[in-house]
């Protein structure tokens, strides 16, 4: 293994529980970060790592008292808590991604921290277009005219206050990921294969969209020497970089075919081939996504299908990352085919075992996931009552 660059001694992770989170506060561990404190709205997992450097805080992070008394002292803040996905309350995007990450800058400012790494999304600049190989320079500048989803509305208001906080004595920098994967994964592969296990998942469209993969321990190395890259006169000082798996796709190109990759995993699990089975057309698809969201609204639910989903799993969505090579000095350090392997022996051997082949076409996030969606929402709702008290 290459030697790693020093990381700071004191690091604060917002949403250290989550899937990203939790791997980013072991690997600032592993590479010799003296104090290491987790700040998220759940306690730490029971296979969280315990050990003497990292101090799992619960802590909600529109608290701005106690995400202020979290970061001080703290030589660098890598920002990842958000509220992900599809499937929240629609005010909770506000409150967590946008409202949270001033609480985070301000904390920032208020106790003179030097630096601060934003985990942004490429979703900010999806306009429903097709994104085949393009650099950051090349999409959309922000702030979009509209966005596809809530999500990406909010984390793209997150991202300009960040840019607009940087400065000298706060240097910030953005960086995203691509459809992260890996052991531990809680959103977007048992989604998936749990459609794909009780027979609902089809191909859609023709099945060979083009897409890049970024597996857990790359994006996390993106993460950790964008904070090296902080410094003066720096080309990524406010700027925008996507991390994948680069050249270690197959075939050396910087992506994959997503169905057929996603097969693998399905086949993996010892269920049908997805590609064995009669493929949905996006006209036919479209509308019913749309009349679901209908649905949604309607029932007060979440629908797996909808509009949105069917896009993104349509779309060609890869990038090249010449500029995360050039800037941050960034080349991943998991080839995919190895990561590919190793996360879906994972799942099979901690995944499968309770998967329950009823699941049904409502929700569909992991527990622990669906834990802080729980509580952020009750914290939402108390605020409001004491507001109309």
């Amino acid at each position: 293994m290459k030697p790693r660059p020093p990381v700071p001694a004191v690091c604060v992770v917002t949403g250290g529980t989550g899937f990203v989170g939790q791997r980013l506060v072991e690997m600032l561990v592993e590479r010799g970060a003296k104090k290491v404190i987790s700040l998220d709205i759940v306690p730490p997992p029971a296979d969280a790592w315990r050990h003497p450097n990292i101090e799992w805080r619960v802590c909600d992070v529109t608290d701005k008292e106690g995400v202020s008394a979290a970061i001080r002292g703290a030589d660098c803040v890598w920002h990842n808590a958000a509220a992900v996905g599809p499937f929240h309350p629609t005010p909770l995007y506000t409150r967590v991604n946008y409202e949270g990450t001033l609480n985070v800058l301000a904390a920032c400012k208020e106790h003179r921290v030097p630096k601060l790494v934003f985990s942004s999304s490429p979703s900010t600049r999806f306009t429903g277009a097709n994104v085949d190989g393009l650099r950051e320079d090349e999409m959309p500048e922000l702030p979009l005219k509209s966005y596809l989803q809530e999500y990406a509305a909010t984390k793209a208001r997150g991202e300009l206050a960040v840019r607009a906080a940087c400065c000298d004595a706060l240097m910030t920098v953005s960086v995203a990921p691509h459809q992260v994967y890996g052991p531990r994964d809680n959103l977007f592969l048992p989604n998936l294969l749990e459609a794909a296990g009780t027979g609902r998942l089809r191909v859609f469209g023709k099945g060979f969209n083009r897409i890049c993969f970024t597996h857990v321990d790359n994006y996390c190395h993106g993460l950790i020497i964008a904070e090296r890259a902080l410094k003066k006169n720096s080309p990524a000082l406010g700027q925008f970089y996507i991390t994948t798996d680069g050249k270690t796709h197959p075939k050396g190109e910087q992506y994959l075919i997503f169905w057929k990759e996603l097969d693998r995993a399905v086949v993996g699990m010892g269920f049908t081939s997805l590609w064995s089975k009669t493929h949905l057309a996006t006209w036919f698809l479209t509308p019913i996504a749309y009349a679901c969201r209908g649905l949604e609204i309607i029932l007060r639910t979440t629908i797996k299908l909808n509009p949105f989903n069917v896009r993104v799993l349509t779309m060609h969505r890869w990038f090249d990352i010449v500029n995360a090579e050039r800037d941050l000095g960034f080349e991943p350090i998991v080839e995919y085919e190895g990561g590919w392997v190793e996360t879906i022996a994972w799942f099979k051997e901690h995944w499968l075992p309770g998967f329950n082949a009823s699941g049904s076409m409502v929700g569909g996030i992991a527990a622990q996931s669906q834990a802080k969606i729980d509580i952020q929402e009750a914290s939402r709702k108390e605020d409001l009552a004491r507001v109309k008290a």
